[in-house]
């Protein structure tokens, strides 16, 4: 049975995931470290876990796997859940698979150095627009329709 795991704490489209999670009856988990409106959509569980780096991301590496959807922009908790054989995009809708994430992961390595070996080059990231919401709308529900074939 497929299931649709949002690693919310910075994530844009938990609204957008929701209804399309439930035009398609999956059962959606919301891991969070807390301070998110609880949904009372029956399909929706909101997990809140304790405070800490990536303690969210690891609840969701150890449950997600094949048949799984995942959404986050946390690329080493998208490795781990490509491993296991989930399905897994980014809030703008780029799927990240077994063929492209060891590049994301390090494009994303090289950066970090960068911005730690250079103080300027900071921030800076592109705002989300509603070009990335609507890609990833369309991401979502081929990738939905295709965990559940």
């Amino acid at each position: 049975m497929t299931t649709l795991y949002i690693d919310a704490d910075a994530c844009p489209v938990k609204a957008e995931a929701e209804r399309v999670a439930t035009r398609h009856r999956i059962a959606m988990k919301v891991v969070s470290n807390g301070g998110l409106r609880p949904s009372r959509n029956p399909l929706v569980e909101h997990i809140i876990v304790a405070e800490g780096p990536d303690v969210a991301d690891m609840w969701i590496a150890d449950r997600a796997g094949a048949g799984d959807v995942v959404i986050t922009g946390d690329i080493p908790l998208a490795a781990k859940c490509v491993e296991a054989g989930a399905r897994v995009l980014k809030h703008n809708g780029e799927a990240l698979t077994s063929a492209n994430i060891g590049n994301v992961l390090a494009t994303r390595d090289l950066m970090s150095d960068l911005r730690a070996a250079d103080p300027f080059r900071q921030g800076g990231g592109k705002g989300f627009t509603k070009a990335d919401r609507s890609r990833f709308l369309d991401a979502l529900e081929r990738e939905l329709r295709a965990a559940t074939k």
